[in-house]
């Protein structure tokens, strides 16, 4: 059983590419297979068919180069629907009024981002005219209660023709400490995603508690796969504790777009590694840690997003992802906010 208040652990079901109208129907349909095999209602998989297939409509009606992340979430034995929406234009300059009844109707069923709205536990979004817009909501089965967790979040993405990811995020609480792991499985494919696989896995089962002995756990425990890069950082309140071996970037960022480098080692954990060195940080108020895998460019800077750090982690990461995650590469970002 989890922690109380422990993140949810995530399954990436996919991406729908939305390039034309068809993208609704295939929207509709792996996140209503998702809902069914998690045990929703029937009435609540209907609900879970109208948020989808909207998302994809607005997409294709009112966006450039739309996207939508479809996954589930895993708090202790309940397991809840995750939608992420992204786009690189044109954006909105009015969020809350282009997310009323009506405003996004044309050309979808008719009930637009309002409805989305209802019938998910947690909608929210952030949106900057000319770069684009990022989306998300959550669906649970019944009563949300309390899933929210820590401030914490994170999203993959394969690299183009392939259907899993080589690049993972996980995250556990320990003793009241956040605990984040980002691994980035050698290449990409099957072999990839089991490198990082074991490493979440053994992250996720491990109890200990400092990012090097962590480091030092999977380098021991996971030398039956291909390897990875791999970062792992402790935050608990203003204080952080970072290690990597390999090139799995942490950057403190702030809004006024400075951003403190954390320090990495050479290595592949399971293969090569000359030590493992731990190091500490302070994450003030209103800034955010990003740990992020090297198929996303380190040219991203939070001044470009006023308020972004203000917002749900997630939605952090999805726009780093999107504006930044342009190599032909799987890619993975995380975001940790500060608390006030």
């Amino acid at each position: 059983m989890s922690a109380p208040g422990a993140p949810p652990t995530v399954e990436e079901l996919g991406w729908v590419t939305v390039g034309d109208a068809g993208a609704a129907g295939i929207a509709r349909r792996l996140a209503v297979d998702a809902a069914r095999r998690l045990g929703f209602t029937e009435q609540r998989a209907g609900e879970v068919a109208i948020v989808a297939a909207e998302l994809a409509s607005n997409l294709h009606r009112h966006a450039d180069a739309g996207a939508l992340s479809v996954r589930i979430l895993r708090h202790d034995a309940i397991g809840g629907l995750e939608l992420v929406a992204v786009d690189s234009g044109p954006g909105m300059a009015d969020l809350p009024f282009a997310s009323a009844d009506g405003h996004s109707t044309a050309g979808t069923l008719g009930i637009g981002l309002g409805a989305v709205q209802r019938l998910s536990d947690t909608a929210t979004g952030f949106s900057v005219p000319g770069r684009g817009t990022v989306y998300a909501v959550r669906l649970w089965p019944g009563p949300a209660g309390d899933h929210a967790g820590p401030p914490v979040a994170g999203l993959s993405r394969p690299i183009a023709g392939e259907q899993v990811c080589g690049d993972r995020y996980a995250a556990r609480l320990h003793d009241g400490a956040l605990l984040v792991l980002v691994a980035d499985g050698l290449g990409h494919g099957p072999l990839a995603s089991a490198a990082a696989a074991a490493c979440a896995d053994g992250f996720l089962r491990s109890g200990l508690d400092t990012p090097a002995a962590i480091l030092d756990h999977l380098h021991r425990t996971v030398s039956h796969t291909r390897g990875a890069a791999v970062s792992v950082a402790r935050v608990e309140g203003r204080d952080v504790r970072f290690a990597g071996l390999g090139n799995v970037s942490g950057t403190i960022a702030f809004p006024d777009g400075e951003r403190r480098g954390l320090v990495t080692m050479p290595g592949i954990v399971g293969h090569q590694s000359r030590g493992v060195r731990e190091f500490g940080y302070e994450l003030p108020p209103g800034a955010v840690l990003v740990l992020h895998t090297d198929g996303v460019s380190d040219r991203w800077t939070l001044r470009d997003y006023p308020g972004l750090s203000r917002h749900d982690p997630l939605l952090v990461a999805a726009t780093v992802l999107r504006d930044a995650g342009v190599r032909r590469d799987d890619a993975c970002v995380a975001a940790v906010g500060s608390r006030p």
